[in-house]
């Protein structure tokens, strides 16, 4: 028995759950130059969930794009942060319906008896972060993928 390889995803939706620091940074991996309207994300107090509606890049595909000479593809997802406690920002304007974030990284600094800090970076100095009870994120496909709109594979100096 082997395990899975990253490509061995290439054509399938993602459904992920992290519940400690090395799964979140799959996950970050995975969600890295994800772009989002700032309306495509709520925080519900009552249920203490963190959603975010994503247009992420498909890592997992690039190199079978690249393969066989057809564009790249983003997906959108759903990212779910659950046990939220509290959610605070820096660096972006809550009140502009027309902004676009782009998510860098997601980090996990953890606490006391399980409790913990996920924190969003964005580009542009941005950051969200959900003070939680307890490590429990999610992240799936829920359409499927489309052609990337840049045509290009996101690109860091």
């Amino acid at each position: 028995m082997t395990d899975a390889r990253f490509e061995d995803g290439g054509e399938l939706p993602l459904y992920l759950k992290a519940l400690d620091e090395g799964a979140v940074e799959v996950v970050s991996a995975l969600a890295q130059d994800a772009v989002f309207p700032i309306t495509e994300m709520k925080w519900d107090r009552r249920q203490r969930t963190l959603a975010l509606l994503l247009n992420r890049f498909r890592w997992e595909d690039k190199a079978n794009a690249e393969k066989r000479g057809r564009p790249y593809e983003r997906v959108q997802s759903v990212l779910l942060i659950s046990d939220v406690l509290k959610v605070s920002s820096q660096g972006i304007d809550r009140n502009d319906p027309d902004t676009i974030l782009s998510l860098l990284s997601l980090t996990w600094t953890a606490g006391e008896d399980g409790t913990g800090r996920l924190e969003l970076i964005l580009a542009g100095d941005g950051a969200i972060a959900a003070e939680v009870e307890c490590l429990d994120l999610v992240l799936k496909d829920v359409t499927r993928p489309y052609k990337a709109p840049s045509g290009k594979a996101p690109g860091h100096e």
